[in-house]
């Protein structure tokens, strides 16, 4: 089983919006984050999806996802304390779920973003068959300015630009070894990784790669908001005219 874990918890403290978070924006009359949902639902390699949402907003969330059928959400549940809280809340519905039909053994996780609606059908079956192929696979875009690290000595270290990507999401991996790296993680310095590669390199996994889109972007100011919506009418523009 193939199973999406979509992350929709944050307040969205740098978009400045007052009256709802971020992935409740609307474009077109649509949340940000029912975009992100429909690449999931309309994938035919998809079999479910598990979204991870701020508590008072899961009615709105179930009412959002019946008006625009959004068919394979099997759990919505709330998020915890820390981003790894949200997550691991999400992977432990996952597991209930796939136990419940009893795949869970060989069942791949893709840990996406909810403010991430411009991934593409390619991307999801890219990452579906490098988990399968190495055990992992993270979503990377190359980085296509210097990137400079900070040493803790003082110092700076500038590796080249070629060697250097940008993670984004999805992260995908085999269920049964992302949750045991979260359990772990919770059982010993219960450490607040940034992303799930992170976590899963600390603990020795090698990990998997593509390169994604350019365009997956995270929306986290409003100048992405408008990155955002200048794409969806792109697409559209595409749609009527028959550009490729």
């Amino acid at each position: 089983m193939n199973i999406a874990v979509v992350f929709a918890g944050g307040v969205g403290s740098r978009m400045n919006t007052k009256s709802r978070p971020k992935q409740f924006l609307d474009l077109n009359g649509k949340p940000i984050l029912i975009y992100t949902l429909e690449l999931f639902d309309n994938h035919p390699q998809i079999d479910a999806i598990v979204c991870v949402c701020l508590e008072s907003w899961i009615p709105y969330l179930k009412k959002m996802i019946r008006k625009f059928e959004i068919n394979k959400v099997v759990e919505i549940v709330s998020g915890g304390k820390s981003g790894q809280d949200s997550i691991y809340n999400g992977l432990c519905a996952a597991e209930c779920y796939t136990k419940e039909q009893g795949v869970m053994q060989d069942s791949i996780v893709l840990i996406h973003d909810g403010v991430r609606p411009l991934i593409t059908e390619e991307t999801i079956t890219q990452n579906i068959d490098k988990v399968k192929e190495c055990g992992s696979c993270i979503t990377c875009v190359p980085a296509i300015e210097t990137v400079i690290v900070a040493q803790q000595s003082g110092g700076l270290q500038i590796p080249k630009r070629s060697d250097c990507k940008l993670a984004r999401a999805p992260q995908s991996f085999y269920l049964k070894d992302i949750i045991e790296a979260h359990r772990k993680n919770r059982e010993s310095e219960n450490l607040d990784f940034i992303d799930s590669c992170s976590l899963m390199s600390y603990y020795g996994m090698e990990l998997g790669m593509i390169d994604g889109p350019m365009e997956n972007i995270k929306i986290t100011t409003p100048t992405d908001y408008f990155v955002f919506r200048a794409m969806v009418e792109v697409h559209e523009n595409q749609q009527i005219f028959g550009f490729n």
